[in-house]
């Protein structure tokens, strides 16, 4: 059996606010703060606020203003940072063991003594505005939007995490506050922490400057799973050099016990730098650069992706190899041999070995297990699970996947740009 040398503890403070602390060997010691709010938790006239919210923490306290704040951050000499998802919201620092208290102090000055100011939220509403605009000359992330506008009728899932230009452009500071309220409590947080400390040690300091901070979760909306629509679109955009194509499966019949063989699977058919689409589409073919998938099997959002660019007189042979691989897989024409069950144990051991060696890697992951209220040593469990896994196993599970996908073909082409969805 493969063991897992994590020295970590869980506590939760009398605020309720839960606390991981990792005791590690380490000169390099990272935090990361996690509320459980992101895009999904949204109402329709609130697209956007999370990611607006995450910006303005950023902006000043009752103590320090936005360039003390900051200067502060960045005296640390570490990397500070943080991003909203569809689900969370994480604030995060990785500096020497040395700092880690001076850090802890500055991301709960921040997450609890916010105060929104009005000059700097108009300021940051011109940023995050501009960081709109310029994902629209990303055919990647255009792709990816139009896909979800296309694959569903009300899912959050539909909507930019950054909000569009519309709601970004009306929100209040009273908007930005009632979301605060309502989601940025302690008992809606996690903290995790990798550090030299002993356990104590790491609770008492934030204790110190986190035990201060109130406030409770009264409600959270259930967030509605939506099956993406069976659809082949074609949207446009002017002055692109090549057309894209993604596809988009939603996977609400997946069990927990089918999970693993479906990682497996998406790493071979499109994950790895020698994955079977590569292979295929590039190396056979000579169609594309570059051909991925995105396999998200989290508690509210479970989808695949599969994208790649291509020539626009190429997008039907593109089509055609795609569908192929896929039939190929699921009619047991492409092999699995145990060679490919061997070589996930490996990436697999690879990735938790990296995973365990550096600090903010291990504080984030932690996080994030923690927040889909998944076991920490998860990874150790599918070390073991591996060795049960099977070639059938993963044709049944392409055959169980791929199926009724939302396919979106990305061209340009000047004379229909008005039929864009987005402009």
């Amino acid at each position: 059996m493969y063991k897992l040398n994590l020295d970590s503890k869980a506590t939760k403070l009398s605020n309720g606010l839960n606390v991981i602390t990792i005791k590690k060997d380490t000169q390099l010691a990272s935090i990361n703060v996690g509320v459980k709010a992101g895009s999904l938790n949204e109402g329709v006239n609130e697209k956007g606020v999370a990611h607006f919210i995450e910006h303005m923490l950023f902006k000043g306290t009752k103590t320090r203003d936005n360039k003390t704040l900051n200067d502060q951050l960045e005296f640390l000499g570490g990397e500070y940072n943080a991003y909203t998802d569809f689900c969370s919201t994480v604030y995060s620092v990785t500096c020497l063991q040395e700092e880690i208290e001076k850090a802890i102090e500055l991301l709960g000055d921040m997450v609890i003594e916010s105060t929104f100011d009005k000059d700097e939220l108009e300021k940051e509403r011109g940023v995050i505005l501009a960081e709109i605009k310029t994902s629209k000359d990303d055919i990647e992330d255009l792709s990816f939007k139009r896909i979800n506008e296309i694959a569903f009728e009300y899912s959050p899932l539909r909507y930019e995490i950054s909000g569009d230009e519309e709601s970004v452009s009306r929100f209040t500071k009273d908007d930005l506050l009632s979301f605060y309220k309502k989601f940025y409590t302690p008992e809606n947080t996690t903290i995790t922490i990798v550090s030299s400390y002993d356990h104590e040690e790491a609770i008492s300091i934030i204790s110190k400057f986190f035990g201060v901070w109130n406030g409770t979760l009264n409600h959270r909306d259930k967030i509605e799973f939506e099956k993406n629509k069976e659809v082949t679109v074609t949207t446009y955009k002017r002055d692109i050099e090549l057309s894209t194509i993604t596809y988009l499966y939603t996977l609400d019949n997946i069990d927990k016990d089918e999970e693993l063989a479906l990682k497996i699977l998406n790493h071979k058919f499109g994950e790895s730098a020698n994955s079977i689409l590569f292979r295929e589409l590039r190396e056979e073919r000579g169609l594309a650069y570059d051909i991925y998938t995105n396999l998200d099997l989290g508690n509210d959002i479970r989808t695949l992706y599969i994208f790649t660019s291509v020539e626009d007189e190429n997008i039907e042979e593109a089509l055609d190899a795609i569908n192929d691989c896929i039939e190929k897989i699921k009619t047991e024409e492409i092999p699995f041999p145990k060679s490919t069950i061997e070589l996930m144990k490996k990436v697999h051991k690879t990735a938790v070995v990296s995973t365990l060696d550096d600090s903010s890697e291990l504080s984030n992951y932690v996080l994030n297990q923690v927040l889909e209220e998944e076991p920490i040593d998860e990874f150790i469990h599918d070390m073991e699970r591996l060795n049960h896994i099977e070639n059938v196993d993963l044709y049944d599970i392409a055959r169980k996947v791929f199926n009724n996908p939302t396919i979106h073909i990305l061209r340009s082409d000047a004379d229909k740009e008005a039929e864009d969805i987005d402009e």
